[in-house]
């Protein structure tokens, strides 16, 4: 930890007591930076992970022993919660927020977060819906936990800051904890398992954390940073359902709230982690309880279905995607934001993966926009049609995350172009000469069918000797298209063979 670190300077303003706005010494937080950045700590090399051996720039280090139990403090907006030795929680005895608890948050973080655009989307004329886009992912870290993390980090009494934080996740929290504890100076540590993306890794690097692998699950990383919170004093944050987190995150609402006019119905993502939709219909419902909230999870694992049903967390149901659907694919993480939502969500649907890739190729070619599953999983609902009763109505769609790896993007829009028959494969077999090829080129060429890739089988074939087997893979324009060049093919070469999806 950095020695020269300075307590942060409160400063008073006109506001009720929950909202002060706190300072650093360099000047108030702006969207991006924060007066002078500390030392970034970087080490080249860890010993079992714990010890640093060298560290880049004049960064004194210091053993610390924490002989009592640490206390857990979250400023004027959190009570003091007993727990045990091994686990520090956030939650407030199941306290649920006010309207006044999320204007406090907004009022304290409006300075560290991007206010987001929430725009007329051009999609509204392929689904007829007024759609309008709330475009979450452009905050700094690509994910609307920022605002809930900010707040969180804000209410942290001094000594805890200068103590500092340490979270086990490979997610958008740990980013936004990372980001913003770095932002305010205060010691953030990140422990992630071995198979975490490296271009995770090294964006939370850069973005100020000290990044220690550790483990080859997520449960080994989280069983690790308790240890090392329990040893050094640091606060172990893990994502819950705490007052002060949930009205963070619905700031998103009532911002949306602001933006949009007469607005008919709201879309979240839900699933387990559903601190976005509780907290932001908290703030939806106290403005205009007419407002529709409605909650968008996978089909796959529809955890908050269930736990709604039962009326209480499911703790028995397990996602064997966690790499495409990230966040939303978690278990029910608290019981807060599970009462909001039964108290203030209207409908909560299901959606196939194929429909959330679809979502993503639509925001990507209509908004240019670069989304994760947790950022389509909202508009989804419309594309599966799973809202008839939105039609012609006035509706708001949280994007709110765009943090996909470029690999796994790859993948997921060329496999949403095959689900919308759009790219397409067939096999044939012709003389082996150039002529034949050719012809069939110009086949194709007539169809208006662009050519992605065509190989050419002469040795592991059944046919005759002087033949070949030509497969192809062509793009198209659309569904009709495909079905224009598939009759126009098989008319030619009746033993076309097509690769079905």
């Amino acid at each position: 930890m950095d020695a020269n670190w300075d307590d942060s300077k409160v400063k008073k303003r006109d506001a009720p007591a929950l909202c002060d706005l706190r300072l650093c010494k360099d000047g108030p937080i702006r969207n991006g930076h924060i007066g002078q950045r500390p030392p970034p700590i970087n080490p080249e090399r860890l010993k079992d992970f714990v010890e640093e051996d060298y560290l880049n720039g004049d960064v004194k280090t210091w053993e610390m022993k924490i002989v009592s139990r640490n206390e857990e403090l979250l400023g004027d907006a959190l009570s003091l919660v007993p727990q045990s030795s091994s686990r520090i929680s956030l939650s407030s005895h199941n306290k649920l927020i006010r309207f006044e608890d999320i204007s406090a948050a907004a009022f304290k973080i409006q300075s560290g977060v991007q206010k987001t655009p929430c725009m007329y989307s051009r999609l509204s004329k392929l689904y007829g819906v007024d759609i309008y886009l709330k475009k979450e992912f452009l905050q700094y870290t690509g994910s609307v936990k920022e605002r809930g993390v900010l707040y969180l980090l804000t209410s942290l009494p001094q000594d805890q800051q200068r103590k500092g934080v340490i979270v086990a996740s490979d997610g958008n929290f740990s980013m936004a904890v990372a980001y913003h504890a770095s932002e305010l100076r205060i010691p953030v540590f990140v422990i992630m398992s071995t198979s975490t993306s490296p271009a995770r890794v090294k964006t939370c690097r850069e973005y100020g954390a000290m990044v220690i692998s550790y483990g080859t699950t997520a449960k080994d990383s989280q069983m690790h940073a308790r240890r090392l919170a329990q040893e050094n004093g640091y606060l172990y944050l893990e994502e819950e359902d705490s007052a002060v987190y949930l009205s963070g995150l619905g700031t998103m609402g009532l911002e949306m709230y602001e933006q949009v006019p007469k607005l008919d119905a709201v879309i979240f993502p839900a699933g387990g982690h559903c601190g976005l939709l509780a907290g932001s219909a908290a703030a939806l419902k106290h403005l205009n309880p007419r407002i529709s909230v409605i909650g968008v999870e996978s089909e796959s694992f529809p955890v908050l279905q269930q736990s709604l049903k039962a009326g209480h967390p499911a703790e028995d149901q397990a996602c064997n995607n966690h790499h495409f659907y990230g966040d939303v694919s978690g278990l029910c993480f608290g019981s807060n934001s599970l009462q909001l939502t039964g108290k203030l969500v209207d409908k909560v649907v299901a959606v196939s993966e194929e429909d959330v890739l679809i979502s993503m190729l639509r925001l990507l070619e209509y908004e240019r926009a670069t989304v994760d599953a947790e950022g389509a999983i909202g508009l989804a609902a419309l594309v599966a049609g799973k809202l008839p009763e939105l039609k012609g109505k006035r509706v708001a769609i949280a994007i709110c995350s765009g943090n996909v790896d470029l690999h796994l993007l790859q993948r997921c829009i060329a496999r949403a172009l095959t689900l919308e028959s759009r790219v397409c494969r067939f096999s044939l077999v012709i003389s082996d000469s150039p002529a034949d090829v050719s012809k069939l080129l110009e086949v194709l060429a007539r169809e208006e069918a662009r050519v992605l890739d065509i190989r050419q089988e002469r040795t592991f074939v059944t046919s005759e000797l002087f033949t070949v087997e030509v497969t192809c893979t062509v793009e198209t324009r659309d569904k009709i298209h495909t079905a224009q060049l598939r009759n126009a093919l098989l008319e030619r070469y009746p033993t076309a063979a097509w690769t079905e999806r």
